[in-house]
């Protein structure tokens, strides 16, 4: 049976609050509102012979491009063709008796060029933008229009501006209060410890964390609960700027169903029927929607707010951990975003825990780092968290014992039960500051909160098993994980070959240097925005979570375009966290840690 439902080792989700809270877990020129079409060149060679002047023919040259309807006008050229069975005319030319003379101007059919006969001086002429009025057949001067000398007027198309959503679409499931909301309102038979209602405040973040001992920024930290991921995601996605309420549109679709609040009312002294009601009435109301039929849910995703194991459940005996949502016909074919995932199962991804950190604006982000790069380090490495007796295999004993026989070069939190040490956060996130290295052992399961936490406070994990960072954040995390953090093989420790002390301090100063302010350039990545708020150059978890959801799906659609199976990947399932790290399958030094599929 596993045990989730701890902080750094204490089977409890609360998180301690300080200040007097209880801790509870361009553009062409218009003329009359058009756009001009173009002008038609003149070229004009006159001869005075015996005082008779003479006009020698020449024809005119386009040029122009052709523009479209504007107004619900047909935009026209200064030679416009004939309306009404009359020539259009040119304008009048004045004679030295001052009487004005109109020339006709004559086309020609079937695409040939028109010819200009004007006994008067010609010019370029700007174009005409409106059918003209005329009088008697005679078409009036446009006394407005610009007269420009060996020049022309080109008319060009604007491209319509781009859709900034265009392919980033979301559509969200409107699912009955029962997924979600209801269960909110149900908030303390959420937990058989601990009154989880005070979590359920500011959007899922928890309530404010005073500062007292001046660990934290004056804004945006909250005691927010590990396991509040799903509404904290729900909230955020309100504020996504890509909604669209026309599913064809989208390119994934949301299930806002809070998988893990509904799981852990059933996870001790309940039956299966009990544990799986709701998952399976969920998947019938997917099933009926319309949505669902167009992919048959390879393009729905949800958000659960724990880990893969409280999902996965093998048997259908009441013994057995869990409900069986992930492990449904139906429910294979989505995307499940979960704080740790199973490296032998492709349908769910790893996202990171929520920290304590939820900012508001970018600034306070840049701010936050700042601080971090100027955080002097007294510890070279610490650990925060409890023994596990009775779990085989468990390491934490033996780093417990070096820790506590480095003297002063490693710092202990003990999460020992009965002690509130580990349940606030600034204790946590003090000693974190102070620390060069962060010890992230395995506990109940691979992964840590702890390990986020670590981050955010510019310290350098120490991971002992690649399950419990590598091959769960490939969306957050970068794949040479020698960048930010250092792995000590857990067999390693338990067979007393290794000292961890040693290991750390033989690393040259510069890479620690270099490893550091990696770790502190991976905080916008590992945090959770403020759900009421937006950030605006920053991308969080959610955004990378979300650009994540939406490349899996797209690559289900290409491999059905091109005739592959979305459900037959190339790799057998079991190697899922090989490939999904490495893109290959072959022999691999970590082969040993994932002997043991579940």
């Amino acid at each position: 049976m596993l045990m989730t439902d701890y902080v750094y080792g204490v089977m409890s989700p609360v998180l301690g609050i300080e200040n007097g809270i209880e801790p509870t877990n361009r553009e062409p020129t218009t003329y009359n509102g058009l756009e001009p079409v173009g002008r038609f060149s003149v070229d004009e060679n006159r001869v005075r012979e015996n005082d008779q002047e003479h006009v020698i023919e020449h024809k005119t040259k386009p040029v122009t491009k052709q523009a479209g309807t504007r107004n619900g006008h047909e935009p026209v050229s200064q030679l416009s063709i004939e309306e009404n069975g009359n020539e259009p005319v040119s304008e009048s030319s004045v004679e030295e008796g001052g009487e004005e003379q109109v020339k006709q101007l004559p086309t020609k059919e079937n695409g040939t060029e028109l010819v200009l006969r004007n006994e008067a001086e010609s010019i370029n002429r700007p174009s005409v933008n409106e059918l003209p009025n005329t009088t008697n057949g005679i078409e009036p001067v446009n006394e407005h229009a610009s007269i420009e000398e060996d020049k022309e007027e080109h008319y060009v198309e604007r491209e319509p501006e781009p859709d900034p959503c265009s392919g980033r679409y979301i559509y969200v499931h409107n699912l009955p209060r029962k997924f979600n909301e209801d269960l909110i309102k149900e908030c303390r038979t959420l937990s058989v410890w601990v009154d989880m209602c005070p979590f359920m405040s500011n959007a899922g973040l928890g309530p404010r964390i005073g500062n007292s001992q001046g660990v934290f920024s004056t804004k945006g930290w909250f005691a927010t609960n590990q396991f509040t991921l799903e509404i904290i995601f729900h909230n955020r996605m309100k504020q996504y700027k890509c909604l669209t309420n026309n599913s064809s549109l989208a390119s994934a679709i949301y299930v806002p169903f809070y998988a893990g609040l509904d799981i852990v009312r059933y996870l001790w002294g309940y039956n299966i029927s009990t544990r799986d009601a709701t998952s399976l009435d969920l998947v019938k109301w997917l099933k009926a929607r319309p949505e669902w039929k167009v992919l048959g849910g390879r393009d729905h995703f949800l958000v659960a707010g724990r880990i893969t194991w409280d999902f996965r459940r093998l048997t259908d005996k009441d013994s057995d951990w869990g409900n069986k949502l992930m492990t449904l016909p139906e429910t294979k074919n989505m995307s499940m975003l979960v704080i740790e995932a199973s490296p032998w199962h492709r349908n769910d991804f790893g996202v990171p825990y929520p920290t304590y950190f939820h900012p508001s604006s970018d600034n306070e982000v840049y701010q936050w780092q700042n601080r971090m790069r100027r955080q002097k380090k007294r510890y070279l490495f610490s650990f925060a968290g409890a023994p596990r007796p009775n779990m085989t295999g468990s390491i934490r004993s033996q780093i417990i014992e070096q820790c506590l026989a480095s003297k002063r070069k490693c710092k202990l939190l003990d999460c020992n039960k009965g002690t509130k040490t580990c349940h606030r956060p600034s204790n946590v996130m003090k000693m974190f500051q102070s620390s060069v290295f962060c010890l992230e052992p395995p506990g109940d399961s691979y992964t840590r909160r702890s390990a986020f936490d670590s981050i955010l406070a510019g310290c350098i994990p120490v991971f002992f098993h690649p399950g419990s960072a590598y091959v769960q954040y490939t969306w957050f995390l970068p794949r040479d994980y020698k960048k930010y953090s250092v792995l000590i093989p857990e067999n390693d420790v338990r067979d007393g070959k290794v000292n961890i002390e040693s290991i750390l301090q033989r690393i040259p100063k510069e890479q620690v240097r270099a490893m550091r302010e990696e770790v502190i350039k991976l905080i916008p990545k590992v945090i959770y925005a403020d759900p009421r708020s937006r950030l605006e150059s920053i991308e969080d978890a959610f955004d990378i979570a979300v650009k994540g959801v939406i490349e899996r799906v797209n690559k289900v659609r290409r491999d059905m375009r091109e005739g592959r199976s979305p459900d037959a990947p190339p790799y057998v399932e079991d190697n899922t966290w090989k490939y999904s790290l490495f893109g290959i399958e072959g022999e691999h030094e970590w082969d040993h840690f994932f002997t043991d599929p579940k």
